[in-house]
């Protein structure tokens, strides 16, 4: 048997050396603005103390025990579940509607999908301060309620009423990308499928249900998933509107690290709530990749 005289590839290859090259800006770039603040917040969270005051100091598992006792914290993340759930639901459900029409040829289409995607590019502090705006107590919608007999509500001071303000306001603004989102998809779906079934004597909503649903399920999993990472990160309105108030019944979970961090200066604890929220985002997102994976194969 001959044996190979050839001589040992090296370990660095030009093509090699030229791709690392190409990558190293990114990879810094990656490693000063992403990987290491998370290795920093997940360090800040065992510690205690700030910057303004005696330095830092560890103390290990304290800032998580610390949250896990906490009634308020228990109360944020009660409302950060409901605000999540209560907006996630119609910004799947109103855009799958939308796009199913708007995939149909008719006049106005074009215009009415750009008017439906506008919010999604508006500035949401300049958003929030006009639905502050309208929902003030002797503001335009109590005015119009007035108009049919309908007595004015507390809307941004009730504990009832001022959840639904931020809900409405985050699903108005995760309508047009969601739109966007499932027009695309369905235009993967072959027309020789409603054909077949058009044929075969199928309705319009078995045509949606066998047909429109099962073709567009990698990318209701893609809309579902990021527009909980959305909701989840959610901070603007209620920095605008509600501060939240009344009774910390708007208090979301991003709202919270910020006053711990910036009002109370414990930055240990708010890394602390951080790093949970991190971990819930991450999970979201491998679910997404592990789904994506399974319909590719």
């Amino acid at each position: 048997m001959a044996l190979d005289r050839s001589p040992p590839k090296p370990l660095l290859d030009n093509d090699t050396i030229a791709a690392w090259i190409f990558l190293a800006p990114a990879l810094l770039l990656l490693g000063v603005f992403v990987l290491y603040p998370i290795a920093y917040l997940f360090f800040l969270s065992f510690t205690t103390g700030s910057f303004t005051r005696a330095g830092i100091h560890w103390v290990g598992g304290k800032n998580y025990a610390r949250l896990l006792l906490s009634p308020d914290f228990w109360q944020v993340l009660g409302n950060t579940a409901y605000f999540t759930l209560a907006t996630v639901i119609p910004s799947i459900v109103l855009p799958l509607g939308l796009a199913v029409l708007l995939d149909r040829a008719f006049v106005l289409r074009d215009l009415l999908r750009v008017a439906y995607f506008l919010p999604s590019i508006t500035s949401l502090v300049a958003v929030g301060l006009g639905f502050r705006w309208l929902f003030q107590t002797e503001g335009p919608v109590n005015h119009w309620l007035g108009a049919i007999g309908v007595a004015p509500i507390p809307w941004l001071s009730s504990t009832t009423w001022a959840m639904p303000v931020l809900i409405l306001l985050s699903v108005w603004k995760q309508l047009g990308f969601n739109l966007v989102v499932f027009l695309a998809g369905l235009q993967t779906i072959p027309t020789s499928r409603y054909e077949a079934a058009e044929l075969d004597g199928a309705t319009s909503w078995q045509s949606f249900w066998y047909i429109t649903l099962p073709g567009l399920r990698s990318t209701l999993i893609f809309a579902i998933v990021t527009t909980v990472i959305f909701t989840l990160r959610s901070f603007e309105q209620v920095y605008v509107i509600t501060g939240g108030g009344p009774l910390n019944t708007t208090n979301l979970l991003v709202y919270y690290i910020y006053e711990q961090a910036f009002a109370q200066f414990d930055f240990g604890y708010a890394a602390a709530a951080a790093t949970l929220l991190l971990m819930m985002t991450l999970i979201l997102v491998s679910v997404q990749l592990y789904v994506s994976r399974a319909e590719q194969d």
